[in-house]
């Protein structure tokens, strides 16, 4: 089975609050899958599913109190409600968004637990007309990052402590260890994170048939953007289309001339809206200056697009090319590929990326914020990651004043000034600061 960091956070969470949940994210991702092995620690677990129960919705449509809904509850499930120990699952709730508003209601009932998911849930719920604030969290759920997809193929945790111990350390990884971690790396661009493509390769190492499940993931995600968004779906599919060779173009910033000569940002702004919202592109945007907040420095219509998948990409590319980058064959350009790899593993950590681009000192493939600081990445698939004109000009910048930088690279970690020269596949270690003090209180007493 699949070891899903997402199943600690809900047992954590329905430990420290009786909030319900909505896990969102892009389709295939396993929601449904961890939601309902979570499930299994409740004495009772309904799941009601309103796709395959469309009568569901209309039981909570002029619903007049929280007993009159729950009343309706009980009449569409034959599982015994046990006060305090059912755990309810409303599924594709993009069907009944009345159930997202009535949410408060039935958690100020205490009577049960409650956890709700869906499709496409960035695109068909973004209107809501009374979100439940204070009553219900939100967890964006994705493919398996890289740590979780060498759990489940089999690296035990000793291993992985090891690896990030020597990441905390900055010291250089066991040889021996080293080159199998990059093989599974290697491995991952090609499987990639997509849980049924994972369980395939687990069951059958068979390239041929994981890459058959991610071309049905890539056609259900087509049909996704034909059913919901017809008006728009020309320029959406194009755009789609293009993420592959658009991340394989020298400057792999996206470039509208591509869809047309003339088209203007401003006219296809919603189907790029449409891709993030789906789950099915990351996009990272440009900063004008290395500073925080980046949030700040952003520009609206600067950016590159990866693919929610580092799987899906490699599928997109020509047949054949999978086992070529199992080998890493010299003669594949493995620059495009590396930095979907880590921009998908930042952001599955909860960390935005952007990336820096000036005439005058060159362009960094990503920076983030951590720990309130900068930290430049600039992510190396060839022999010579050491030549870095950008990012030494940065670090040289007195203006900005960068404690650290990262290059992610094939070799073992060595540490030359404020450079680390890390492996790639310890992009999987970049995780947020939760250590910033949560509780302030002013002292009055001089007033």
């Amino acid at each position: 089975m699949l070891k899903r960091k997402i199943d600690d956070y809900l047992r954590n969470y329905y430990e420290t609050t009786r909030n319900a949940l909505l896990v969102t994210g892009a389709r295939q991702v396993g929601k449904t899958f961890s939601i309902r092995q979570f499930g299994k620690s409740f004495k009772s677990f309904v799941e009601i599913n309103f796709i395959e129960t469309p009568e569901a919705a209309e039981l909570f449509k002029g619903a007049k109190s929280r007993n009159d809904i729950l009343l309706r509850l009980s009449a569409i499930t034959s599982v015994p409600l046990i006060k305090g120990e059912t755990l309810i699952f409303f599924d594709e709730i993009q069907q009944c968004p009345d159930i997202v508003t009535a949410i408060k209601f039935l958690v100020d009932d205490g009577s049960y637990r409650y956890i709700l998911s869906g499709s496409l849930l960035g695109v068909e719920l973004k209107d809501l007309r009374s979100e439940p604030v204070g009553y219900m969290g939100v967890k964006n759920m994705y493919p398996l990052d890289f740590e979780e997809f060498i759990s489940s193929v089999g690296i035990n945790d000793n291993v992985i402590g090891a690896l990030r111990e020597a990441w905390q350390n900055r010291t250089a990884v066991d040889t021996f260890v080293h080159g199998k971690i990059m093989e599974l790396f290697r491995l991952y661009l090609v499987v990639g994170g997509m849980p049924a493509a994972v369980d395939k390769y687990i069951e059958s190492n068979n390239l041929q048939e994981v890459m058959t499940v991610q071309q049905d993931i890539i056609r259900l995600y087509i049909r996704d953007i034909a059913q919901y968004d017809p008006t728009n779906k020309l320029y959406i599919n194009e755009i789609f289309d293009l993420i592959p060779p658009e991340l394989n173009a020298k400057n792999k910033r996206f470039i509208l001339k591509r869809l047309n000569e003339h088209t203007k940002f401003d006219r296809v702004e919603n189907s790029f809206i449409w891709l993030t919202n789906a789950g099915v592109a990351l996009p990272v945007y440009n900063v004008e200056e290395p500073k925080t907040p980046l949030l700040l420095a952003r520009s609206r219509n600067l950016f590159k697009l990866f693919q929610n998948d580092i799987g899906l990409l490699a599928s997109q590319y020509a047949e054949g090319i999978q086992l070529r980058i199992i080998r890493g064959d010299k003669d594949i350009n493995f620059g495009s590929i590396y930095e979907n790899a880590v921009a998908q593993e930042l952001v599955a950590h909860d960390i935005t990326p952007y990336y820096y681009n000036n005439k005058k000192r060159g362009e960094l493939d990503f920076v983030i914020e951590l720990g309130g600081k900068v930290l430049p990445i600039e992510v190396k698939s060839g022999k010579n990651y050491e030549t870095h004109r950008a990012l030494s000009n940065i670090m040289d910048c007195v203006e900005y004043d960068l404690p650290e930088a990262i290059v992610f690279n094939n070799d073992n970690l060595q540490v030359s000034g404020k450079i680390t020269y890390a492996p790639i596949y310890m992009a999987m270690f970049l995780q947020k600061n939760n250590t910033a003090p949560t509780f302030y209180k002013i002292d009055l007493s001089g007033l």
